[in-house]
């Protein structure tokens, strides 16, 4: 990666939360932004996703407040609750459409766009970026039986970054107290007045992986 170029992140949290769940690691969002800062000028980083909102806390609540005051434009909706044919309560959340639309709005100010993913819908997504001269990324693993990434979403990327060999440097050390929202001065910053849309975002339930149709 040239030192030069800028760089966008996107990433699909569902679907990086269960490709981390399966590698057996965790995410430090600091390490990760200052990696991508290093490889060039970080334009944006996005985090993607579907919340449930009957639910007074949520255990994601915490990481959204840290992402949304330490670097990160975190983009949420609510999710659809539903009951299938058998009788069993779904829940659909998918933040696709919205990470597209930012993708190609940004397209004309980015050389790189890093794509936190193996959902193999985003590979016309990838094919749009790269006619409008954008270099992609996609990073996955390929290392768990079966592959976290599709195969046709792998092939369609510029580069492949498996996610294995990256946790050593982007991995959370266990020992590490969770990551909590801050100031930029280190202090946790005061309540602010919230929109009605803002309070969606916050008072939510973060719905289960068997529940959530991605």
């Amino acid at each position: 990666m040239s030192g030069q170029q800028r760089i966008a992140l996107f990433i699909d949290g569902a679907n990086l939360y269960a490709t981390t769940k399966t590698l057996g690691f965790d995410i430090d969002y600091k390490r990760l932004l200052k990696e991508f800062q290093g490889r060039g000028s970080l334009v944006r980083a996005f985090y993607y996703t579907a919340l449930v909102e009957d639910q007074e806390y949520s255990s994601i609540r915490p990481l959204i407040d840290w992402l949304d005051y330490n670097g990160y434009r975190v983009v949420t909706k609510p999710t659809k609750e539903f009951v299938d044919s058998a009788g069993r309560r779904k829940v659909k959340g998918n933040m696709d459409i919205e990470l597209a639309i930012d993708a190609l709005e940004l397209s004309p100010f980015i050389d790189h766009m890093v794509l936190f993913s193996g959902d193999g819908d985003f590979r016309s997504l990838v094919e749009a970026m790269q006619r409008r001269g954008v270099r992609v990324s996609v990073v996955s693993t390929v290392t768990t039986q079966p592959p976290m990434v599709a195969d046709e979403l792998r092939r369609q990327a510029d580069e492949f970054l498996d996610l294995s060999q990256l946790a050593s440097r982007i991995g959370r050390d266990p020992s590490d107290r969770p990551q909590r929202p801050m100031s930029e001065n280190g202090e946790r910053p005061r309540p602010q007045p919230r929109s009605p849309a803002l309070e969606s975002r916050y008072g939510i339930r973060q719905p289960q992986d068997d529940e959530l149709d991605i």
